[in-house]
């Protein structure tokens, strides 16, 4: 591939969101996965914004053996899938290749660098919401951060997404990052969809409101049993300021949960649960509703 190029593998929100801007950048952008009709819209339309006129071409790949030699790779599908994605990634990715993760929950990079190696996985999380309107059409879903850790081989995707208008912070801590989005995703997502309410209506309903401060708090005490350092002082504080700069948005949880597809619930409060369980701090809440989304979705 050429040397200004990035794949992106998945198809998704944020994979889509990702495509359109980067594209509209001038990079030349590559999207690897395997729903037929993301892969089919993207090809015939281009990546498409809602609000924004002009959708870019990029280009599309079903075999990762049609990306051999990329050395910039941005991963963006859910947590169930990584594993897929690791064996893919090792057919195309090149020998000096970095491929970085901003997804959601916990185990994303072990999982990549249990197949590629450490020294081929880097690590971010981003704040940015998205909302797939149809195949390769996505609608902002609110701004944010893009959070990579402080490392040189990063040098190049950074500079490749802040060319394309991302607000990009380079840290020495990235798991401070990570876990803080943590606390909130394990408190939002699975009350949402559980309820099935958009984020900002867990605020209103008394019962809800204190189920999602104690869902932040437990997670937070998994943070400091592990000497994580969050980035805020009061998790709860932190989840009820999401929920209220949020409140219209519906969670992927929930929307997983609405179209029948699998949820990252393992990842996120399942992880929280394992962690817990390891450091001996308690964590019914989390334990409570990773079980009651797993039974809701068993089917």
């Amino acid at each position: 591939m050429p040397p200004d190029s990035l794949l992106i593998v998945g198809t998704g929100a944020l994979a889509t969101l990702f495509a359109h801007r980067l594209a509209a950048a001038g990079v030349d952008v590559t999207v690897l996965g395997t729903w037929r009709e993301g892969l089919s819209a993207l090809q015939r339309y281009g990546a498409r914004l809602a609000g924004v006129e002009h959708a870019f071409p990029v280009r599309v790949a079903e075999n990762p053996q049609d990306c051999r030699g990329s050395k910039d790779a941005l991963v963006l599908v859910k947590a169930w899938q990584t594993e897929r994605i690791s064996g893919q990634l090792a057919d195309c990715l090149a020998e000096d290749g970095l491929a970085l993760t901003l997804q959601n929950g916990l185990g994303n990079r072990e999982t990549l660098s249990r197949t590629l190696g450490a020294e081929r996985v880097g690590l971010g999380v981003t704040t940015l919401g998205a909302n797939l309107i149809e195949p390769g059409l996505v609608q902002l879903g609110g701004d944010g951060k893009i959070i990579l850790e402080k490392r040189a081989r990063l040098g190049r995707l950074q500079a490749m997404l802040e060319s394309a208008g991302f607000q990009v912070e380079a840290t020495e801590d990235a798991q401070s990052f990570v876990w803080g989005k943590l606390v909130v995703s394990a408190a939002l997502n699975p009350l949402t969809a559980l309820l099935r309410v958009p984020n900002g209506e867990l605020l209103e309903r008394p019962q809800a409101r204190r189920l999602m401060r104690e869902l932040a708090r437990e997670t937070a005490e998994v943070a400091r049993s592990r000497e994580i350092r969050l980035p805020f002082t009061s998790p709860e504080e932190a989840v009820e300021q999401v929920a209220r700069r949020t409140a219209v948005n519906r969670s992927s949880m929930l929307r997983d949960v609405l179209r029948g597809a699998p949820t990252e619930v393992d990842a996120i409060n399942g992880a929280v649960v394992q962690l817990g369980e390891e450091a001996g701090v308690p964590v019914p809440t989390n334990h409570l509703v990773w079980a009651l989304v797993k039974a809701l979705t068993a089917s």
